[in-house]
Order: C-alpha cells, then structure tokens, then sequence
C-alpha cells in the first residue's frame, strides 16, 4: 500500500498498561465511524506496515489498541508516535459542500462577483486556519476554507463557488 493512497487516521500515544496495548488518537470528525476496523497501516520507516487488532476500545477520539503479535510494554513503547493510515476507500462518502481536501486539489475556483480565479493547487492545514492555494495568474492567492466563503461544491464540474471577501483578491494584484 502506497501512502498516497491512503489517509492519516491518527497516532499512537503512548504504550497502555503492560500486555503490549497502546493508546491512541484519531484525529477525524468521527471516530465511531472506525470502530468496526480489524487493521490499520502503521508508518515505520517511511513505509506503512499492516497491524491486526485483536482489540479496539473507543473513548471520544481515543482508543485502546491490542495489536496483533505485539505482547510486551516494550514492543508497545516502539510503536509510540507512529502515524496511523487506512485506505482512502475507508472515508466516509460526503455530500452537499463537504469535501476532503485531496478530493478538491485540481478543482477550479469561481467567485460569486470576480468570476473564474483558478486551479486548487494545494491545501495548507493548520489549527488556526485551513486555507486552499489557488493559481490566479500564475501567483499562488491562499483563501480562507469557511463556510462563510466556500457557497457550494460542484463534484461532477469539479468547480469551487466561493464568496471571497471584499479585497482578497486585490492584495494579490498589488
């Protein structure tokens, strides 16, 4: 399994107890969504290695991990701050003007007053602010992921209608 083909579902915290379980985080919108999942790839090594679960207890975005095969504190503490990945196939299906990021990349943009600015790029996530990198005459213009400015989503034109707001743009020009 190739990484680009996959999603990061979270990490592993820290080892829990002393059978080889660990703890671990997953940073989604929905964990229950995941707890019927019998593995996951664990990235060792710039490589994703598939992990069986023999056990899987869910507590809001934190779970209680028994691996397969990993029966030590120890062999638990060697897996501690390792990412977590699960095919993208394994996304929940989205509808209306939700949208993954990797899902959006090559989209055009089109503002509601300014017309067509351009191709998504890239996505740039952060905690304070996600923000979408668009090629608006071959400068990269970043606009805030809102639902203030993104109207709506059009999958099948593969088009972004946003509402930037007034001067975004011109900041750019300038």
């Amino acid at each position: 399994m190739n990484i680009d083909e996959c999603f990061q579902l979270g990490y592993v915290i820290k080892k829990h107890g002393l059978k080889g379980e660990v703890s671990i985080l997953l940073d989604v919108d929905e964990p229950e969504y995941y707890q019927e999942m019998e593995s996951v790839f664990v990235e060792i090594n710039k490589k994703l290695v598939p992990f069986f679960m023999n056990r899987f207890s869910l507590k809001g975005k934190k779970a209680v991990v028994k691996f397969e095969d990993i029966d030590t504190a120890e062999q638990a503490e060697e897996l501690c701050g390792h990412s977590l990945y699960l095919p993208l196939s394994f996304l929940p299906k989205l509808t209306g003007n939700q949208f993954y990021f990797h899902d959006i990349i090559g989209f055009t943009v089109v503002d509601k007053t300014a017309g067509e600015i351009g191709a998504i790029t890239d996505i740039y996530a952060s905690p304070q602010q996600d923000l979408l990198a668009v090629d608006y005459n071959d400068k990269e213009v970043l606009m805030p992921i809102n639902d203030e400015i993104i109207v709506q989503v059009d999958r099948e034109k593969k088009q972004l209608t946003v509402a930037l707001p007034d001067g975004l743009l011109d900041i750019y020009i300038e």
